[in-house]
């Protein structure tokens, strides 16, 4: 910085420009990442180079192949995020103030949970609150996660707890995890089977990655089975109970599954386990402090009552 320089009031960068810039950073391509946020290609580039010179530093190297971030754009777009999380918190909260119930509800689900219970949520939104937009994304947890702290999504419907910093969980039932057998299985139809049983099971489970995947894991654990009990996986709940009515093994599913899953074949028994039965919570989660909290703790207190007909314990406010 020149002498001339010092103490210059130095001019921020424009909204739109972070925008452009944070879209190449994500996609690392200015066609894509034009397409991303609606602008033109040249627009685009425009923008990005209008904040480099605004910022005095290179954020992006180009060659005629790819988009790279430079050093100091891995640094400043951590930064450019940010601002514009905060920018649209600023939005959610105005929206929030004028019409609560209102516009975009990005909602995030795993897929163990989404088939099961989002007749009951878009049920009650539609009844309800018929001026929510409502927009359902079905993502494992990882994924789930990074969308709700990166603002792709404003509310998640998971199984708890999630242990993570910076994000509430607002419960909303426990259910427990029952047995599938094949048809002949010696266990198929009991109730009361001690958790023990599972040690000796050939149990199949869902693929990496899936929070029912290792939720049936520590059960095993608990149950005191120390080796891997898995061979086979599948990358779904139906595809799961498939394999079992096929004779490859025995499965957990969460009660709310049970019936939409064993209703599709009759070479199916299942078994109940003794008191306290294995079972997950399920859970809204939110980021601390959301624009829109008191919505989502309602909506939660809705979604609640609407759950009580479910083979599920519905869980208090107080929870």
């Amino acid at each position: 910085m020149t002498a001339g320089n010092i103490g210059a009031k130095r001019r921020p960068p424009s909204l739109a420009q972070l925008r452009a810039f944070a879209a190449v950073a994500e996609h690392l391509h200015f066609r894509d990442a034009a397409a991303a946020t609606g602008m033109s290609q040249p627009a685009l580039s425009g923008a990005v180079a209008a904040l480099e010179e605004t910022l005095g530093v290179t954020l992006l190297e180009r060659t005629t192949r790819k988009v790279l971030l430079s050093p100091a754009g891995e640094r400043l777009v951590v930064r450019a995020r940010a601002v514009l999380g905060e920018v649209e918190a600023l939005m959610d909260e105005a929206e929030a103030v004028r019409a609560p119930f209102t516009g975009a509800l990005r909602l995030g689900v795993i897929p163990t949970v989404a088939p099961y219970l989002l007749p009951a949520v878009l049920r009650l939104v539609h009844e309800r609150y018929p001026h929510l937009d409502l927009q359902v994304h079905e993502e494992q947890t990882a994924n789930l996660l990074d969308g709700l702290h990166t603002g792709r999504l404003d509310l998640l419907l998971l199984a708890v707890p999630l242990g993570v910093p910076g994000i509430v969980e607002l419960p909303l039932f426990d259910e427990d995890f029952v047995l599938v057998t094949p048809l002949d299985h010696e266990l198929g139809g009991r109730e009361g089977i001690p958790r023990e049983a599972l040690k000796e099971l050939k149990l199949l489970l869902l693929d990496e990655g899936h929070c029912l995947r290792d939720q049936a894991l520590d059960i095993c654990r608990e149950a005191g089975r120390r080796d891997a009990p898995v061979t086979t996986t599948a990358a779904g709940l139906s595809t799961l109970v498939q394999l079992v009515a096929g004779g490859l093994g025995c499965t957990l599913l969460p009660r709310t599954a049970v019936t939409v899953e064993t209703s599709r074949s009759d070479r199916l028994r299942t078994g109940s386990f003794a008191a306290p039965a294995p079972a997950r919570r399920i859970a809204f989660a939110m980021r601390t402090g959301a624009a829109r909290g008191a919505e989502y703790e309602e909506l939660a207190g809705a979604l609640r009552t609407a759950l009580r007909p479910l083979p599920v314990r519905v869980l208090g406010d107080e929870e």
